[in-house]
C-alpha cells in the first residue's frame, strides 16, 4: 500500500538539516552502499536562469552502483535508458529536506528480464540501507 504522500516509484526520508549538509550525507551514505554521483543537476538554479523563477532548493542525484550497472547491462544491454537510479534532494515547506529515491524494483519492471528484476531488488535494498541512515541521523 502506498502511503499519502508517496508513490508507487519511489520512496523517501524528511531528513533535519541544512540542504547542503544533507545532500553531503547522501553523497557519503550512497558511497556506504558502493555508489557514486555520476551526475548532479541543480533544477532550482536552472529555472532561476533559464525562467527566471524562484524555488526551493531541488537536487537530482545520478547514482550508480558500477557492479551493479555492469550486471543490468550485460543482463539487457539497452537497460542504460533506465539508468542511473536518481535520488532527489530537496527544501520542504516545513524547513526539512526530504531525500526521495527512485524505486528500481518498480523502474525496471518495465524490463521485463528475471536477472534485471533480481538486480533491481539488491539495488532497492542498498538505497533503503543508505534511506534507513539518513533517518538514523536525523
Amino acid at each position: 500500500m502506498i502511503e499519502e504522500g508517496q508513490v508507487a516509484y519511489g520512496f523517501d526520508v524528511e531528513v533535519t538539516g541544512a540542504f547542503e549538509d544533507v545532500r553531503s550525507r547522501v553523497v557519503e551514505a550512497l558511497k556506504g552502499q558502493g555508489f557514486g554521483v555520476l551526475t548532479e543537476i541543480d533544477v532550482s538554479a536552472t529555472m532561476k536562469a533559464k525562467l527566471g523563477k524562484d524555488m526551493p532548493r531541488y537536487n537530482i542525484l545520478g547514482a550508480c552502483n558500477p557492479v551493479l550497472a555492469e550486471k543490468a547491462i550485460s543482463a539487457e544491454p539497452d537497460i542504460g535508458l533506465l539508468l542511473p537510479c536518481n535520488v532527489v534532494v530537496s527544501e520542504t515547506a516545513s524547513g526539512k529536506v526530504k531525500v526521495a529515491f527512485m524505486d528500481p524494483v518498480s523502474v525496471l519492471a518495465l524490463v521485463n528480464n528475471a536477472r534485471v528484476t533480481e538486480l533491481g531488488w539488491q539495488v532497492r535494498a542498498k538505497l533503503e540501507a543508505v534511506r534507513d541512515a539518513l533517518a538514523a541521523s536525523s
